[in-house]
């Protein structure tokens, strides 16, 4: 499979989403949220003073945003951005990733190099801690049958937990180890298969359950990202990447890019 570009002129994307037929990414060093619609058509929501990362929709179609390095969890409805909370007493680290359940609830992973962890924000604004000891925990989705899948990029594996009817995550197990590269934005297939950011190792990779590597995508130099999968009937991979595997190396540059391959499979689970 070969990437076509789609769009460019943005500094760091990362936390792509699909929803309602558009492409949802944040910017993490160009302090917005930019959409992008099939032909490559880019919007941007200015976010200043704020560092997005993870994204994640609501099930009442309202956007919520991790600012990165205030740790707090922004809220677009449409309209206005509004500080939902602040997690800073609870995250020891920047935040991360994000996915969101049926029910409104967020996992955000907190991205401490050791000591990692998953916080879930209720909808009613409370903040828990449901998994620690992750290594740099990075994307993150639901499976159908309601599985939480995390990449854990200095640990190079995927780790899974089982979502209980709480919201409690439990029995975490390896969903695939002794990966390629650090992976980092993951998305899910209708097969069980995760694409998967191989970012030092500048390919995303699918992978099955046990750590299999049934197909490649070779992003040359540049270093892979995050992925999601969207478009008609999910079966559009969109990948960012970008020229540096360090973000602060690119401040004040517009060197990341957004991709797009159809795929055979396509996506399921959340996001």
């Amino acid at each position: 499979m070969i990437p076509e570009p789609l769009a460019n002129g943005f500094c760091f994307g990362e936390g792509p989403r699909w929803f309602e037929g558009l492409l949802w990414f944040s910017d993490l060093l160009g302090e917005a949220v930019h959409t992008a619609d099939m032909r490559g058509s880019l919007t941007a929501l200015p976010l200043p003073g704020h560092r997005p990362s993870g994204l994640g929709f609501r099930p009442d179609g309202s956007l919520l945003i991790a600012s990165s390095e205030s740790r707090q969890v922004l809220r677009y409805d449409g309209e206005t951005v509004v500080t939902i909370a602040d997690l800073a007493d609870v995250a020891p680290a920047d935040l991360g990733e994000m996915v969101v359940d049926e029910e409104g609830r967020a996992y955000l992973g907190c991205r401490a190099v050791t000591g990692g962890m998953i916080i879930r924000l209720d909808p009613d604004g409370s903040a828990t801690v449901v998994a620690d000891d992750l290594a740099f925990p990075g994307g993150m989705a639901i499976t159908p049958d309601r599985e939480l899948i995390v990449a854990e990029a200095t640990g190079r594996r995927l780790s899974a937990f089982a979502i209980g009817d709480d919201g409690a995550l439990a029995d975490r197990r390896v969903f695939a180890d002794g990966l390629d590269g650090p992976p980092d934005g993951i998305a899910l297939d209708a097969e069980g298969g995760v694409w998967t950011s191989m970012t030092l190792a500048h390919r995303f990779e699918r992978i099955t359950r046990g750590g299999a590597v049934t197909d490649r995508i070779d992003m040359g130099d540049r270093v892979a990202v995050a992925c999601t999968l969207g478009g008609p009937g999910r079966r559009t991979l969109f990948l960012l990447s970008s020229t540096d595997a360090y973000s602060q190396r690119l401040i004040g540059t517009r060197r990341s890019r957004l991709d797009a391959v159809t795929v055979e499979t396509p996506g399921a689970g959340l996001p």
